[in-house]
């Protein structure tokens, strides 16, 4: 059995961060700000995680003076919010400092302070295989008010540029009844060069497009897949059949613009009594040397579905 290392490192440019990894997969989190899992990434190998190193995607303004102004910045990395999507609710600046404190022998988790405008908490707790390229990503927010709240966690992987998703859509039998959503936001162009539909998977090659794409889907399977840099990121979560969600129903929504990729999964929209915490859960997987960017559609989803079975 391989050891798990986790320390605190001072990264070059993110400052003070905590390492977790095990010979085979490596992530990085930040504590100045956060939570965030900055980095992600098959030993010695490239981030596939974004990471907004010059600060350009920032939003602020009089929309945040109910929480004390300041902005949100985006960062990179992998996050927590919790929808219906909001502003500054949604988007409360996470710039505060983060604790964080090992678990068991091969986890850690990460606590930010509270939000005081919001009245919730948020950690994230990241247990990582002992050998193997494999990872448990717990989120937790607690309603830390008076009275109910209502929402859904929200979780936001944000992929560097330049790789390719591969999102399964529904394909349950349904005989004359539908059986599959597809949900668009306003500046989604349905033309767009990057979206490619088969006949059971969406395939999105990110890069330079005519305006951002967001679409949300059902997403059954419980998965999506993101490839660059030579290796394959995996992810997976338990949609709940019939459950409510935001955003016309959907679990799963995926947005892109010329500078990254977001996968993002959602728990159930539902009251959250006082004091009560819900919790949402990714198992990631990464497959080092799995490329996926280059063959033809249909031969990259034939790659993948040997690691993706049901």
């Amino acid at each position: 059995m391989t050891a798990v290392v986790r320390e605190a490192i001072r990264h070059e440019h993110w400052g003070q961060c905590v390492s977790i990894r095990n010979g085979s997969i490596e992530l990085l989190a930040t504590l100045d700000f956060g939570p965030r899992i900055i980095h992600l990434s098959s030993e010695g190998g490239s981030n596939l995680f974004f990471e907004d190193r010059n600060g350009e995607m920032v939003q602020s303004g009089e929309a945040f003076a109910p929480v004390g102004g300041g902005s949100w910045k985006n960062y990179g990395g992998h996050r927590l919010w919790t929808s219906p999507e909001r502003i500054p609710r949604t988007t409360y600046p996470d710039n505060d400092p983060v604790q964080w404190e090992k678990v068991g022998d091969n986890g850690i988790v990460l606590r930010a302070a509270k939000e005081r405008w919001n009245q919730v908490t948020k950690e994230i707790e990241i247990r990582i295989d002992h050998a193997g390229p494999h990872v448990a990503v717990i989120h937790r927010v607690t309603n830390e008010g008076a009275w109910p709240i209502r929402f859904a966690p929200w979780a936001l992987s944000v992929m560097g540029a330049g790789g390719r998703a591969i999102l399964p859509m529904a394909g349950k039998d349904t005989g004359l009844l539908p059986n599959r959503r597809f949900i668009l936001w306003p500046y989604s162009r349905l033309n767009d060069p990057r979206i490619t539909f088969t006949e059971s998977e969406l395939i999105v090659d990110q890069g330079e497009g005519p305006t951002p794409y967001k679409i949300g889907i059902d997403n059954e399977s419980g998965w999506a897949a993101y490839s660059n840099h030579g290796d394959t990121f995996i992810k997976r979560y338990r949609p709940v059949p019939g459950g409510e969600y935001p955003d016309f129903g959907v679990s799963f929504e995926m947005y892109t613009n010329s500078s990254m990729l977001e996968m993002e999964t959602l728990g159930e929209y539902r009251e959250v009594e006082s004091g009560e915490t819900v919790v949402h859960e990714e198992t990631w997987q990464l497959v080092k040397g799995l490329d996926l960017r280059k063959p033809p559609h249909a031969e990259a989803v034939q790659m993948l579905k040997h690691y993706v079975k049901d």
